[in-house]
């Protein structure tokens, strides 16, 4: 939003705006604690403002109820997997291995440092309200997209094509399903109390990646 003249916003101007980010943020950081501990349906709005340390008013102030917020956690949490994915994908300079190199990443740099949006994403957002549901069909297909895209640059790549049978698209939704069926297994059904489950879950993880590399590699035929 501009100023008038053109002038610099004052330096209260700017600490208001920063004032408004930060509450925000807190209020959505506070959101994300709560569903993930608690589960969206049993969440109340009170709850959120108590722990956020802001009233309810100013919670509807900046988020019209509670499927505003998840909405909002939904796509900055798609977002982050996308992020964290691609950027091990572009480390590898692309190609087959950048392409297990990034679903390793997945499990690694996304599921164990973050069990709480494993946890929203893949468990709190299913079923709910039409907001949430667009947010999670957005993000997930644009997961899809960015498999099906590496698949084809890795077909370019090594001068090869997929089997008529099984189109990069197909082959994309199978891997996002994967993924996202071993993730909610292993770190939303197993409930053994243990404090650091990184290794089981990195080990799964291989698996997981393994079965699907070898698929990768088997539906691609060399272009005579």
């Amino acid at each position: 939003m501009g100023t008038k003249a053109g002038k610099p916003p004052s330096r209260s101007a700017l600490r208001r705006q920063r004032d408004r980010e930060h509450r925000y943020q807190t209020i959505l950081d506070a959101a994300e604690t709560l569903f993930a501990r608690k589960g969206y349906l049993k969440t109340s709005i009170t709850e959120i403002a108590d722990l956020a340390e802001v009233s309810v008013g100013t919670v509807y102030f900046y988020f019209k109820n509670k499927d505003a917020l998840l909405a909002q956690l939904t796509e900055a949490i798609g977002l982050e997997i996308r992020r964290v994915v691609g950027r091990e994908f572009q480390k590898a300079a692309g190609g087959i291995n950048g392409f297990e190199q990034a679903g390793l990443s997945f499990f690694k740099n996304f599921c164990i440092p973050n069990p709480g949006r494993v946890a929203l994403l893949f468990r709190e957002t299913v079923g709910q309200g039409r907001q949430v549901e667009e947010r999670r069909k957005k993000i997930f297909m644009q997961l899809i997209k960015d498999v099906e895209n590496a698949l084809r640059g890795i077909a370019q790549d090594q001068g090869s094509s997929f089997a008529a049978s099984m189109p990069p698209e197909v082959m994309a939704v199978c891997i996002v399903g994967i993924y996202e069926r071993v993730a909610y297994h292993y770190l939303l059904w197993n409930d053994e109390p243990r404090k650091d489950r990184s290794r089981e879950v990195m080990a799964v993880g291989r698996i997981a990646v393994s079965f699907l590399m070898g698929g990768v590699k088997d539906l691609m035929t060399r272009i005579e």
